[in-house]
């Protein structure tokens, strides 16, 4: 028999009438309110399983039932506030209803229970929680054979719900797999949280202490976006670490994670266009694994001073990102570390303040890469140009003094950029590598808006993209168009104005689609 039609089946067998349908299912006076079920992380099914198992003992309560049923079940899943809300449900209910006599319930703990004793103390109980399982292989073949057979013997009139992970529970069963089978035909499967499901309890703890910007909110979503799916922690944990984060020190925690060369051009291959660039690291990255390999090969050292030349949101910073990773991964720069600065950051105001300055930068960035952000600006005209001189002089000696201790990336517009490459004839000697960012597409655009929702959860519906290409159309070739900054834009902008226009809403289902309404260009600006 089905495990999921074993409740129903049983009031159709004894009683010749349907169970009771879950949207029936209601909190009585004087009753236990099952709405409490809604608020559960587990599977639909198991939600209306749990409801029926309350209707039940009501109705053997108010006597509409005769025949009694032992409710045993399996809880397979890590959340423990979870877990603990269905126990403190299956109290209530068998307290309210009288459905089990004796003292309330007892936690029978592997990692605390070794003898038989224990077990029998812990039995004495109505309602009897397993936990710990995985400890349960620690444990000798005598005890757990004792166990299982005290188990068997003292199962009547009493409710034992055994928690764990589903090898967990697979691998307790396995000393008795027919017990399972006859005794616990009942299984709630819980449900993993997603991204939306954590934003929005994280989001709504916090603002519930204090006020939520809306930059700090699109910063939480995309932390969640980017970690929760790759956290080893259960559920309750990582949120509430976040939460505390974030009521400490009003911000998200710094991510900082050690990636596979897999995982890295992963990231690379997943960036919408940059085709010409991903080519040039692929080759570059091959180039450098097989000097790695051997020694026999008579190959150069490879220099990595490189040049980005692209419009604003084109990928520079992202793609610097990724290269410091790879580098790090192949050991050719000794820390995981990118720092970046603009000409403000070189460039003192005084005289004989601009070489010292320079190095200072110079020196934090020795062991990983350095990128250097509008560097055109560097070769400025005016009463600053003596001294911007001198921070790119001070930028050649470095490169060449620390060659094997330091990447530098210089970037900015393509235009702009040839008059700071034509400054001085040493940046462009010691620049191995120029690549160049086009500019992404409608079509890109649109992709990279797409990858946006869908990382964050969100389903946009066809008219949505179909404004958000309007808008892009609009502004796409203006002067300083901003690529996907300008695309970012609209996102944030679009998940905020989403926000105020399903305030008033509760279905998961229209809190997590974004309309054409939604799609937000007010005060809209191509960002640099």
């Amino acid at each position: 028999m089905d495990h999921k039609d074993y409740l129903a089946d049983v009031y159709q067998d004894f009683f010749g009438s349907p169970l009771v349908e879950s949207s029936e299912v209601e909190a009585k006076e004087d009753g236990v309110d099952v709405s409490v079920v809604d608020s559960f992380l587990i599977e639909e099914e198991s939600k209306d399983l749990l409801r029926k198992i309350v209707d039940y003992m009501r109705r053997y309560h108010i006597k509409k039932i005769e025949n009694y049923l032992d409710f045993h079940l399996l809880i397979q899943g890590d959340n423990k506030e979870t877990n603990q809300g269905i126990e403190k449900l299956m109290e209530e209910a068998i307290s309210t209803y009288q459905y089990l006599s004796g003292k309330k319930s007892c936690i029978c703990s592997f990692y605390e229970i070794d003898t038989l004793d224990k077990v029998k103390e812990c039995f004495q109980n109505s309602m009897i929680i397993v936990k710990d399982i995985k400890a349960f292989q620690l444990r000798d073949d005598s005890f757990r054979k004792m166990f299982f057979h005290f188990l068997e013997e003292n199962l009547n009139h009493k409710m034992v719900l055994i928690e764990g992970e589903k090898e967990d529970i697979d691998y307790f069963f396995e000393f008795d797999n027919t017990l399972r089978e006859r005794a616990f035909p009942f299984l709630v499967l819980e449900r993993k949280p997603d991204v939306q499901d954590v934003y929005q309890e994280v989001l709504n703890t916090v603002s519930s202490k204090e006020a939520v910007s809306d930059e700090l909110s699109v910063k939480i979503l995309d932390y969640i976006s980017n970690t929760f799916p790759k956290s080893e922690m259960d559920y309750p944990s990582y949120r509430d670490a976040l939460v505390r984060e974030l009521l400490f020190h009003g911000d998200v925690p710094k991510v900082e994670e050690e990636k596979t060369m897999d995982e890295i051009f992963a990231d690379l291959n997943e960036l919408v266009g940059l085709e010409k660039v991903k080519k040039t690291l692929h080759e570059l990255v091959d180039y450098m694994s097989l000097r790695n390999k051997t020694d026999e090969l008579k190959l150069n050292n490879v220099n990595l001073h490189m040049v980005f030349l692209g419009n604003p949101g084109t990928g520079k910073t992202t793609v610097a990102r990724i290269i410091v990773n790879i580098l790090y991964y192949l050991k050719y720069i000794k820390q995981n570390k990118l720092i970046e600065v603009t000409t403000k950051d070189l460039v003192a105001e005084y005289v004989g303040q601009t070489a010292p300055k320079t190095m200072g930068v110079v020196e934090r960035a020795l062991g990983g890469v350095l990128f250097i952000d509008e560097a055109y600006a560097l070769a400025s005209k005016g009463n600053q140009n003596s001294y911007n001189a001198e921070a790119i002089a001070t930028l050649i000696k470095a490169m060449e003094d620390y060659r094997d201790d330091l990447v530098v990336i210089f970037a900015g517009y393509t235009k702009e950029m040839q008059d700071f490459l034509d400054s001085n004839s040493g940046i462009v000697s010691r620049v191995g590598y120029t690549l160049e960012f086009d500019d992404y597409t409608e079509d890109e655009l649109v992709k990279i808006f797409e990858g946006m929702m869908k990382k964050a959860g969100f389903i946009v519906e066809d008219a949505a993209y179909e404004r958000l290409r309007e808008i892009i159309r609009e502004n796409i070739g203006t002067k300083n168009f901003g690529n996907a900054r300008f695309v970012r834009n609209v996102y944030e902008k679009s998940i905020v104005k989403h926000a105020s226009n399903v305030k008033d809403k509760k279905r998961k289902s229209i809190l997590r689609t974004i309309t054409k309404d939604d799609i937000s260009c007010e005060n809209l600006k191509s960002f640099l």
